[in-house]
């Protein structure tokens, strides 16, 4: 698989929070952090993904924000 983005985000499936048409998917990405994302469940069922799977955070966007404290 080929994409264009390329900030994508090697992690492992920690838990998968089921809705009637969408899921919450959170990924362990190391270092004590995590992305979630909203798929829907059809994805969710597409993708195979489970507890323990391995899979990655694809982020594509115009702009991204920084933050300081």
């Amino acid at each position: 698989m080929k994409l264009s983005a390329r900030n994508q985000i090697k992690g492992t499936v920690t838990a998968i929070k089921e809705g009637a048409v969408e899921a919450q998917v959170t990924l362990d990405i190391g270092g004590g952090q995590s992305v979630v994302s909203v798929i829907t469940m059809d994805s969710v069922a597409n993708l195979g993904l489970k507890v323990g799977s391995k899979a990655y955070a694809v982020v594509k966007a115009d702009s991204v924000m920084i933050a300081v404290d």
